[in-house]
């Protein structure tokens, strides 16, 4: 195919491909993609309008993210991508032990146990003093705003809110979860679809956050407040665990998959898992899109690298198998001989021994951020600080209790994560950032994002609305109710077991902003969500 050819494909089932010069910013909420345009418009780049947009976004879309949560970037300026790890390490003081001691057989969902060092403040604190041109004063104005003033709910954040806040009133039931409640469901309720909600408490924190650059957060009166609320419900986390925290610059990493460099973040995220799958897929002969070999080579690729990736992914100071073994072209082919004509239960191979947002913005200069940001689970742990409208993240609960895995417990340790930012360069240029958020779903949704765009030339529009699949474990595999039914019925002939989702928000949420070689932007939303792109 020609350089371009997926960027000139005009339809696409349910939208337009959005095209630009000057600036992009794409989010699952029209408010958050504005706030990054207008920065754009004052003088910001990319950077500066990926930090203001994710600011946004812990307002007007907390039940998918928070300032309590994690996140990772890959940035592009001046010719080389960038990555940047915010994701937060354990507290210090837990172990197995001492769960085991609490009673605990495995890690909770909800409350103190599996709530880690929250990683967003500072990150932004780090992209902006690396890369930034504007304040952080500046940057989350906007954020701050519509915490203060309020703002009424989109159809799908409605949904997810009222799902979320049914869930919660069913399994929260101590005192400590009482704030949650206090500050997500005011009037005894979720918020409807279109009425105002608001929180002056995350307005105040936002604020303490730009005026000191994060350091608050971290070392100030935030962070006394954090470490009270763990002391007073007996959580791990403490003040010393916050004031060590440090995001971390990371090198990213990548396959060549038929002459274009798929990139992702290095563990513990688990991007590593989509490029384990196009790895192996790299050595097959890919027909059209809707042919069911297709299809089962996807799955069975999918399957192979998860099921690595749940063996041997964990805080990079704590795997015994490198990267490198990982996506070594002989693995590659090791894994790909194990796949034949029928549906396989997969197994851990043998490699040599060594609820999220998703945003993406491009400016005029040639800078692209590719940022994804997330509390796990929806709204995170079911904690809310008092007097700061930060509900805490729960992604302690990725580790495991088996003291032998590369993933066990500890103190001071980078779990598995599931968020993972995309991006897509050819012949050393970038054509830009990609992502599609959704816990376990998001390395599935990069491998079908990236196939549709390389194998089947869809513009970035037609890649994110096409129907989608995911593997679930053993030989289920959901798919939507738009996906071809004779497809589905020739992939239980082969042995899959397929299943039928009828909820959207199961197949994950992306964007997609694509530069060609006059610099001209081409944007793609997500159709399963509120998603809107900001440009000009």
């Amino acid at each position: 195919m020609e350089k371009s050819d997926y960027l000139f494909q005009p339809f696409s089932a349910k939208r337009m491909t959005t095209i630009s010069k000057n600036g992009m910013v794409a989010t699952s909420q029209p408010l958050a993609s504005q706030v990054g345009l207008d920065i754009l418009k004052q003088g910001g780049n990319a950077i500066d309008a990926a930090i203001a947009t994710a600011a946004a976004l812990t307002v007007v879309e907390p039940t998918s993210n928070g300032i309590g949560g994690d996140c990772f970037a890959l940035v592009w300026v001046k010719d080389k991508l960038y990555g940047l790890n915010g994701s937060g390490r354990s507290p210090s003081s837990i172990s197995i032990d001492k769960l085991k001691a609490q009673g605990y057989d495995e890690i909770p969902k909800y409350g103190f146990v599996p709530v880690m060092v929250p990683g967003v403040p500072r990150a932004w604190a780090e992209l902006s003093r690396r890369f930034g041109r504007l304040p952080m004063t500046e940057l989350l104005a906007p954020a701050i705003r519509y915490a203060e003033e309020g703002y009424p709910l989109t159809p799908i954040l409605g949904k997810f809110w009222k799902d979320g806040y049914h869930k919660f009133k069913e399994v929260l039931k101590g005192d400590e979860f009482l704030h949650w409640f206090e500050t997500f469901a005011p009037n005894g309720r979720a918020p409807e679809i279109g009425e105002v909600w608001k929180s002056p408490d995350h307005g105040q924190t936002l604020r303490r956050i730009a005026e000191t650059k994060g350091e608050d957060f971290y070392r100030g009166e935030i962070a006394e407040k954090i470490d009270a609320f763990s002391r007073k419900h007996k959580g791990f986390i403490r003040k010393e665990d916050l004031e060590n925290f440090q995001p971390e610059w990371v090198e990213p990493i990548s396959v060549n998959y038929r002459g274009y460099e798929v990139w992702e973040i290095p563990p513990n995220g688990h991007g590593l898992v989509a490029l384990s799958a196009l790895n192996i897929l790299k050595g097959f002969n890919i027909g059209a899109k809707e042919e069911v070999s297709t299809y089962h080579k996807q799955i069975e690729a999918m399957k192979l690298a998860y099921t690595d990736g749940a063996e041997f992914i964990a805080d990079p100071e704590h795997m015994d198998v490198s990267v490198a073994s990982l996506l070594s072209e002989g693995y590659g082919k090791q894994r790909r001989d194990t796949i034949t004509d029928e549906a396989l239960t997969p197994q851990p191979g043998e490699p040599a021994k060594g609820g999220t947002v998703y945003l993406a913005a491009a400016d005029n200069e040639g800078n692209m951020v590719s940022f994804i940001q997330s509390n796990y689970m929806g709204f995170g742990s079911g904690l809310v600080v008092p007097g700061t409208g930060i509900a805490l993240q729960n992604r302690g609960h990725n580790f495991s209790m088996d003291k032998k895995h590369a993933n066990a417990l500890a103190g001071n340790k980078r779990s598995y994560h599931t968020i993972i930012p995309g991006f897509l360069t050819k012949d050393g240029k970038a054509l830009g950032p990609f992502g599609v958020m959704g816990g376990f779903m998001q390395p599935q949704g990069h491998l079908q994002v990236a196939m549709n765009t390389i194998d089947f030339h869809l513009n970035p529009q037609a890649a994110l609305d096409s129907p989608r699949w995911q593997w679930m474990k053993d030989k289920t595999v959901w798919v939507e109710p738009t996906f071809p039914t004779h497809v589905a019925e020739a992939l239980r002939r082969k042995g899959h077991h397929i299943e039928v989702q009828l909820d959207s928000g199961a197949f994950g949420r992306g964007q997609i902003i694509w530069r060609n070689e006059q610099g001209v932007l081409f944007g793609g939303t997500e159709s399963r969500t509120d998603g809107t792109i900001s440009a000009y």
